[in-house]
């Protein structure tokens, strides 16, 4: 555990301080080769506090004008090891209030983040609807916009977010339109529900999906 360090143990088997004969001891301190429990060897005053959050734990014991480590024999690997630490009450409040402190300062981190993403999104997507517009000005405005909208949601994988759509290149423009007509202005996804295979559905669509696609391109 290191040069210096004090150290508590949580007994595997049941003892009693060998000076006041309080007892069973959740916690001793070997003293003499003698369990003392924690009042006789003036640790009283401390509270334990368990290990699994590192940063409370580290600032517990930046706070605290005392503190002692805390260890169990773990038989099957036959070595001690750390189940938290003593400190003071007061240090463990202050440590406490740190990490609330950060832990709000992440919270708004976050919601800047997001905040900024959902901005960049919106960007994105008004720029894809405008570029629909420009390559079929006969799709309808509102159209366009949830073509765009769909197209590019962050995490989606569509067309939209690719680096191609987010560079807005015709190809990609085109593919996302061409996904939205085969979908909601033919019969695509109904042959496919009714056991057509995915390439003989688009051809028996095709006409359509190139009829919508001409109206919108020649307005």
């Amino acid at each position: 555990m290191g040069r210096g360090v004090l150290l508590v143990v949580q007994p595997v088997r049941r003892k009693r301080c060998s000076r006041c004969g309080r007892g069973p001891l959740p916690m001793l301190v070997p003293e003499e080769g003698a369990p003392r429990c924690l009042a006789c060897a003036d640790l009283g005053h401390l509270v334990f506090l368990p290990r699994g959050d590192t940063a409370l734990t580290r600032r517990s014991r930046e706070e605290s004008g005392l503190s002692v480590v805390v260890v169990r024999f773990n038989r099957r690997r036959a070595r001690y090891e750390r189940q938290g630490v003593l400190v003071e009450e007061a240090a463990l409040a202050r440590a406490e209030v740190r990490c609330l402190a950060d832990a709000e300062a992440r919270r708004r981190r976050r919601v800047r983040d997001a905040a900024r993403r959902a901005a960049q999104d919106l960007r994105l997507a008004d720029a894809f609807a405008r570029e629909i517009r420009r390559l079929f000005p006969g799709c309808p405005e509102e159209r366009a916009r949830e073509i765009a909208g769909h197209a590019s949601v962050r995490g989606s994988g569509r067309v939209g977010r690719s680096a191609a759509g987010r560079a807005l290149s015709e190809g990609a423009v085109i593919s996302a339109v061409v996904a939205s007509v085969r979908h909601l202005d033919t019969a695509y996804d109904r042959l496919l529900m009714s056991g057509v295979g995915r390439r003989e559905a688009r051809r028996r669509i095709g006409p359509e999906v190139e009829a919508v696609l001409g109206t919108w391109r020649e307005a």
